[in-house]
């Protein structure tokens, strides 16, 4: 499916979210870089927005590997790598989010920005998160939420569950990929049980913190 709506993916992400997904990376990237040169892993890389990100603020030194298990989503990052001044500070490695081909404790950061709710098995996907960091080490997961309050929860179903259905499958003639897009997140974990699923991994000082009024979540948890 990702494969499918790879060439106008970057575009629709960015129209429908109204550009607020950028902000969200932008809280992410403060939990992620830290001054000092890192290996860094970002997970369900998609198109690279993340990696790319995490490569340009990261210090002299770094590098990033970006993971995915869709060649097509990850065909489009060379280019915008290349064009961003990073390519030598990335690698694109083909994998399967709950089986990562990497060591035990091989990376100071492990990112994950709206890819985990795709996972099959999403206990797997953090025990992996778990292992491939280093002692001291932390995850960072961005993913799409529900709202709380009723209004906007009325409005999210509308615009979700309808509008961008209906806008990303004339653009991307794949309608039925912006279906399912709106309803896996629905079907993710509530916050308390995701928090307490990374706990159950083997993370430690836990926390989740609401973006843009609940659309949002960042959650952190350290090895």
């Amino acid at each position: 499916m990702f494969d499918s709506i790879a060439p106008s993916y970057d575009r629709l992400n960015h129209l429908m979210s109204l550009n607020v997904d950028k902000l969200w990376r932008r809280h992410a990237l403060k939990e992620i870089v830290d001054g000092t040169p890192q290996n860094i892993l970002d997970v369900a890389c998609g198109t690279g927005d993340s990696t790319i990100s995490a490569a340009k603020a990261a210090a002299e030194g770094s590098i990033v590997t970006g993971a995915d298990i869709s060649e097509g989503m990850m065909a489009l990052v060379g280019d915008k790598a290349a064009r961003e001044g990073v390519s030598d500070r990335i690698r694109l490695v083909n994998a399967d989010g709950e089986a990562l081909p990497f060591g035990e404790g091989e990376f100071h950061r492990v990112s994950c920005a709206f890819g985990i709710r795709n996972f099959e098995h999403k206990e797997k996907g953090l025990e992996e998160f778990f292992r491939v960091l280093c002692d001291g080490g932390k995850a960072v997961i961005l993913e799409l939420s529900v709202p709380q309050n009723r209004f906007l929860r009325w409005l999210y179903d509308l615009y979700f569950m309808h509008i961008m259905p209906f806008i990303g499958g004339m653009v991307s003639g794949d309608r039925a990929a912006y279906r399912y897009l709106p309803a896996s997140v629905h079907a993710f974990p509530a916050p308390g049980v995701f928090c307490e699923m990374m706990r159950s991994a083997g993370f430690r000082d836990v926390r989740c913190k609401s973006l843009s009024f609940g659309l949002c979540r960042m959650f952190v948890g350290e090895k």
